[in-house]
């Protein structure tokens, strides 16, 4: 099953305006005539690839997009003015349907590209466009047309932007329910992730990323122990890793710096375009050590590593330091590039079925 985020909006492009029924009349001018003008065109909706956008979280809170309806015409030969287009702004790789007929209206793959999804009406014509020399006083306008109204059905197959990477229990599935509404098992025993898990971190309007989970890893993965390595296959898009440390492990799992370098061992046999990706140590289960022995315990795994990336520090049961990490992750993300999806629809994942959802 894919992971697919969804979303349905009603779009109303605006109707064109009606034409005009005027006929001149100056003082001094002996003879008049029909100078009714047209009406404007009404707005059109459009859907514009965004790749500033991750989700389609946004569309949850605003649903109706119209585009304003064309001007009547005017004596005076004027025109009304015509409506203005909207322009929404939709993450890369977004399907988009009618959502009554099933009928598909395409598909935004490109930063910038335009989807027309709602034609505005076409303009009335004014009496003067009736004026021949059979009619030379002609009466008759015409109404503009209707925009088109519809319901779009949006469809996104997610990309992670986000991976979490660990040894079973180190509590990325904690992670992933604190920082987002993502609902993953969570339990006192290893592997109780069985399959990938994503969860959609919202900061606010147009700021959001997808962050994924997947089962522990543990030595010898690459060989077939434990669930294998075959899940990292779903981080081969993702820009920034996140490798969770269990800073009070039970005396019989490794400490923190066996954790990690097991880790980056299985990376290292899987591939090594994973193991040079950005990489964030995460020190998880602060809650249960005093914050002088969490600092201590930082300070040695840091030396020990040689570690000159980024370190957090939190509790996924407790969510203390994890808003300050979705504000970090958020802005960093802002400033790496975005991949653009070379697949139709963003599927990248070699077993899509093994992905779960859960929003």
């Amino acid at each position: 099953m894919k992971f697919v985020d969804e979303a349905q909006i009603r779009v109303e492009a605006g109707d064109g305006g009606s034409g005009c029924v005027s006929f001149r009349r100056e003082k001094y001018i002996p003879k008049g005539g029909p100078d009714g003008g047209d009406g404007g065109d009404g707005g059109s909706v459009y859907l514009v690839g965004d790749s500033g956008l991750n989700t389609l979280v946004d569309f949850r809170q605003q649903r109706r997009y119209r585009a304003d309806r064309g001007h009547n015409g005017m004596g005076a030969n004027r025109t009304g003015r015509s409506g203005v287009d909207i322009q929404v702004r939709v993450p890369l790789g977004t399907r988009v349907s009618d959502a009554d007929s099933g009928e598909s209206l395409g598909e935004v793959l490109a930063d910038g590209e335009r989807l027309l999804v709602a034609r505005g009406g076409f303009h009335g014509i004014g009496n003067a466009r009736y004026k021949s020399s059979t009619n030379r006083a002609p009466r008759q306008s015409s109404p503009g047309t209707p925009g088109d109204r519809r319901t779009l059905h949006l469809e996104l197959i997610l990309l992670a932007d986000v991976g979490l990477l660990g040894l079973p229990n180190a509590g990325k599935s904690s992670l992933i329910r604190s920082l987002s509404s993502a609902r993953p098992k969570v339990a006192a025993y290893p592997f109780t992730t069985l399959h990938p898990h994503l969860g959609v971190v919202s900061l606010g309007p147009r700021r959001s990323f997808v962050v994924a989970d997947i089962p522990g890893l543990i030595a010898g993965a690459a060989d077939g122990a434990g669930l294998g390595t075959r899940f990292l296959r779903h981080l081969a898009r993702t820009r920034l890793l996140l490798h969770l440390v269990d800073l009070a492990p039970l005396p019989e799992t490794p400490d923190a710096v066996a954790q990690v370098r097991t880790v980056e061992q299985e990376l290292a046999a899987f591939g090594g375009e994973l193991l040079a990706r950005e990489r964030w140590l995460v020190l998880n289960k602060a809650d249960l050590l005093p914050a002088a022995e969490v600092a201590a315990r930082q300070r040695d795994l840091v030396a020990a590593l040689d570690w000159h990336g980024p370190v957090w520090v939190c509790s996924a049961l407790t969510g203390a330091g994890t808003a300050a990490l979705a504000q970090a992750l958020m802005e960093r993300l802002e400033a790496l590039p975005h991949p653009l999806a070379d697949v139709p629809g963003g599927a990248t994942v070699a077993e899509a079925s093994d992905w779960h959802p859960l929003d």
